[in-house]
């Protein structure tokens, strides 16, 4: 049992302005521990979480993948959800964090083309106005537009070119985002394997794990 990240050198008042880790947060974080001996086989070299906010996932993640020469890196849009990252690693003893500040996967591509073993997105995927998505502040951690879709439909077809040949993404969905609707791109439109492997309930939302690899 891999232990949540201390979390402790965040003030609450610095939630105003990055996500503050929630169910969903735990949910991505059990996924991850249940598969830890199979992330630990893949012995990841470049792991990537989109959106990172807090940093806990990808700190997480660094624990599990345990010591080795492994690059972690973050990209968020926000960049107080970076500097943040940053910190939530060094507060864990994991120095090997490397936030980026850009949208999704810019910036990543072609440099990285099929190099990410280990790949995160905990998107923002609530339904709200297409106005609303794409701002630089909190709100981009959840607003994800007509069905939570927007942003999680622009990232798809590039998953084939940032996975390594034996990467895995995890990605987590709530019901209004069609996570079976998601399942079917990814395999009919991409040529890839995608699977629901966790659901969970969290108030009146119900969330999910979908998990993707070549």
């Amino acid at each position: 049992m891999i232990p949540t990240p201390d979390l402790s050198h965040i003030k609450k008042q610095d939630y105003d302005r990055v996500y503050e880790p929630a169910e969903d947060t735990f949910l991505l974080l059990d996924a991850l521990e249940e598969d830890e001996k199979l992330i630990q086989s893949l012995k990841p070299r470049i792991c990537l979480e989109i959106g990172s906010g807090s940093g806990c996932v990808t700190t997480l993640l660094a624990k599990i993948v345990g010591d080795s020469n492994a690059l972690f890196l973050t990209t968020d849009i926000n960049s107080f959800a970076c500097e943040t990252t940053r910190q939530t690693g060094l507060q864990n003893k994991v120095t090997r964090i490397e936030p980026i500040n850009t949208s999704l996967v810019d910036g990543i591509l072609p440099r990285l083309k099929n190099r990410i073993d280990i790949l995160c997105f905990n998107p923002p995927y609530a339904v709200t106005p297409h106005e609303e998505v794409g701002s630089f502040g909190i709100e981009a951690s959840w607003a994800g537009g007509i069905d939570g879709r927007e942003v999680i439909d622009e990232l798809l077809p590039y998953i084939k070119d940032i996975l390594s040949p034996q990467g895995l993404f995890y990605l987590l969905l709530i019901e209004e985002n069609k996570p079976k609707e998601i399942v079917e791109i990814m395999k009919n439109q991409y040529g890839m394997n995608a699977m629901i492997i966790m659901q969970r309930r969290a108030g009146r939302e119900k969330q999910f794990i979908v998990k993707i690899h070549h």
